[in-house]
């Protein structure tokens, strides 16, 4: 018979161990600026930002398998509520409760395997104040923020981007910026630098006024 301790043992050494796989991958930064959102990290061979939908983006850490499960599960919702109801029924924030239920009931069954991924999930307003970012942990539990939100697999220095990154900087310059603070976050707090062999920079900027139909594009660096 399982016990709450066995269950409680058992659940600790599940969480254990996801955080283990997953503490080694590079994090995920994300601001709203006056000209839209950048999201900037470093990935090793495929890429860990994409478009989701009409002004919404996605973002992965952990191991990449799950994270493809989670960026196809988040695009085939967004596609079939878009064509079964309306573009504007497409929300961030119906596309996040879809593809976090069936996160939170792999980590809950032993049974089966646990999503070794957590998520990134912004959406682009008219404002900056009306952009909305969701992070989905691999538990399935998800929380909004605003302004700024990142992703990390393991415990970072605080840091307020907002304050960092201000709303008036160009994307090219916010990315600038991002790439430094990326670098002093994942230090081991500010005591060793960081290797960044075999790693490439990468972000995605959303045009909050764009004249293209296509909001999206991926910045040089």
């Amino acid at each position: 018979m399982l016990t709450p301790y066995d269950w409680q043992e058992g659940m600790n050494n599940r969480v254990s161990y996801i955080q283990g796989r997953i503490e080694r991958g590079a994090a995920v930064l994300a601001v709203s600026l006056n000209a839209g959102i950048v999201i900037f990290t470093y990935r090793r061979q495929s890429p860990k930002t994409f478009e989701i939908y009409d002004r919404l983006a996605f973002a992965g850490l952990g191991q990449q398998s799950d994270v493809e499960a989670i960026r196809t599960a988040a695009m085939e919702f967004a596609h079939r509520e878009g064509y079964n109801r309306s573009e504007h029924d497409v929300t961030i924030q119906r596309v996040v409760t879809a593809v976090s239920t069936p996160i939170k009931a792999a980590f809950n069954d032993f049974s089966s395997a646990p999503a070794l991924a957590i998520s990134l999930f912004a959406e682009l307003g008219n404002e900056p104040d009306k952009d909305q970012y969701y992070v989905v942990d691999f538990d399935g539990d998800y929380h909004l923020q605003r302004h700024t939100a990142s992703l990390s697999g393991s415990e970072h220095p605080a840091m307020n981007l907002r304050e960092e990154v201000p709303l008036e900087l160009s994307p090219e310059k916010a990315t600038q910026k991002l790439a430094t603070l990326w670098m002093q976050l994942t230090s081991n707090h500010g005591e060793n630098t960081v290797s960044l062999d075999g790693l490439t920079p990468e972000a995605l900027f959303m045009e909050r006024n764009s004249s293209r139909e296509n909001v999206f594009r991926k910045l040089e660096l």
